[in-house]
């Protein structure tokens, strides 16, 4: 499974941005799909993710009620909407998908596939 990143830029506190991420190849294997972040001199931290059949949806404390993942299984693509930004979520942005539908999201959550990353840089 390949998947490309794309979407990110630099934008100001308060403003949106939309990523994408469009899988290809083997994805009918996948069981799940998320998006993490790294921000410099942290570690990578999880922000959101998706059951690729289930729809279902989970979200880091810090981006619950301003990010919206969600999917179109037609076009093999995973999007995060991103509203309300703030200084603190300037990161790169990853997208990553499981085979494993058991693993929960969350802390502990990794991908078997994994995006290039795109910046996002937001300004206060």
């Amino acid at each position: 499974v390949q998947l490309q990143a794309y979407g990110g830029g630099l934008v100001q506190a308060g403003d949106s941005v939309r990523l994408s991420c469009a899988a290809s190849g083997r994805t009918f294997s996948v069981r799940g799909m998320a998006w993490l972040r790294q921000a410099p001199g942290k570690d990578r931290e999880f922000v959101a993710g998706i059951g690729w059949g289930s729809g279902s949806t989970y979200y880091a404390t810090s981006v619950k009620g301003r990010f919206t993942i969600s999917r179109d299984n037609a076009k093999n693509t995973v999007y995060l909407q991103m509203n309300s930004l703030k200084p603190e979520d300037t990161a790169v942005y990853y997208c990553a998908a499981s085979r494993n539908p058991s693993v929960p999201f969350g802390t502990r959550w990794s991908g078997d596939y994994w995006g290039q990353g795109t910046q996002v840089t937001v300004s206060s």
